[in-house]
């Protein structure tokens, strides 16, 4: 699970490093029709289980691909390996994304990441660059990889 990080030093340290993997988390047709409802994607493969269990090439509905990629959100917040002490956390962008595998429902999925970079601003804030993927129990190739930047910003007194 994650390593819990007391100091930018030892942020900076972990480069290279796997700083966690989450819990599980399961993706079922509530959270696909949730999202569904929230986007406006209403598209059959996500929200006819009936449609998709006979013409669906997945053999039932699936998570929107969005949907995934916001749950990497949670499950970071969930491995959190940074300092507590820090003034914000914001999500910058994602340099690469790929789509590898459906999430089915049914399926439960969790974050892995990797520190790919530590990167100073100058207005002293960082830029973590990190090596993400959503698994799928019992899938071999994950979800997901994505190149995640994620905006560490010191408090106004630090």
């Amino acid at each position: 699970m994650a390593q819990k990080v007391q100091s930018i030093d030892a942020l900076r340290r972990l480069v290279g490093e796997e700083v966690g993997v989450s819990d599980w988390v399961l993706v079922d047709q509530a959270m696909i029709d949730d999202f569904a409802r929230m986007t406006g994607d209403h598209q059959w493969i996500h929200v006819d289980q009936a449609r998709a269990r006979k013409e669906s090439p997945f053999g039932d509905t699936i998570a929107h691909g969005y949907l995934t990629v916001s749950l990497m959100t949670r499950l970071s917040y969930e491995i959190g390996a940074w300092p507590d002490h820090l003034g914000a956390i914001i999500n910058y962008g994602i340099d690469r994304l790929r789509f590898l595998s459906p999430v089915k429902v049914g399926s439960r999925v969790r974050l892995r990441s990797v520190l790919g970079a530590v990167e100073d601003r100058p207005d002293g804030s960082l830029l973590l660059r990190n090596n993400a993927q959503i698994e799928i129990e019992g899938v071999e190739k994950p979800a997901l990889v994505a190149d995640t930047l994620v905006l560490l910003v010191p408090n106004a007194k630090d």
